[in-house]
């Protein structure tokens, strides 16, 4: 899997320039997950986002009753757990190889390394993070106002 392909494919990645995508692809590191291993673990910490390059990722997590509930799955391009580029925490779910799985990672702290070094592009890859979560809150709006019915 080449690394820059993989960050191209990212939407975090889409305003970005070859120059830009190469500033990341330094600091990135290609990781390989066979079938039925994990990514990372709920409650776990945290401490690299992930984009797939290739093979399908399902993400879970444990119910209060302590039964595994299925929240989706991600596939070629999409990040995990971007927010740990910000700040490193417990892992809200499990991310699962469900089928062999290519992944770039970029580690917290490579990440805040990088932000001395290059700080605008390290501005960007943060508007990038800002702007996919925003757009899947919007896309998951009906959902949580369901959620906030309940009580």
């Amino acid at each position: 899997m080449e690394v820059s392909t993989a960050l191209k494919a990212c939407p975090l990645f889409k305003e970005f320039t070859d120059v830009g995508i190469q500033i990341f692809a330094g600091i990135a590191v290609p990781r390989a997950f066979p079938k039925g291993s994990a990514l990372f673990l709920e409650n776990r910490p945290g401490e690299s986002l992930f984009i797939v390059g290739e093979g399908t990722v399902r993400l879970s997590a444990r119910s209060p009753a302590g039964e595994e509930v299925t929240l989706g799955d991600v596939g070629q391009g999409e990040p995990l757990g971007e927010l740990t580029l910000l700040q490193t925490g417990e892992r809200l779910c499990t991310a699962t190889a469900i089928t062999d799985v290519t992944a770039v990672e970029i580690r917290h702290a490579d990440f805040q390394r990088l932000t001395n070094q290059k700080p605008q592009a390290c501005l960007k890859l943060l508007m990038g993070i800002i702007n996919n979560f925003s757009q899947k809150v919007r896309d998951n709006r009906e959902a949580m106002k369901s959620l906030v019915g309940k009580t």
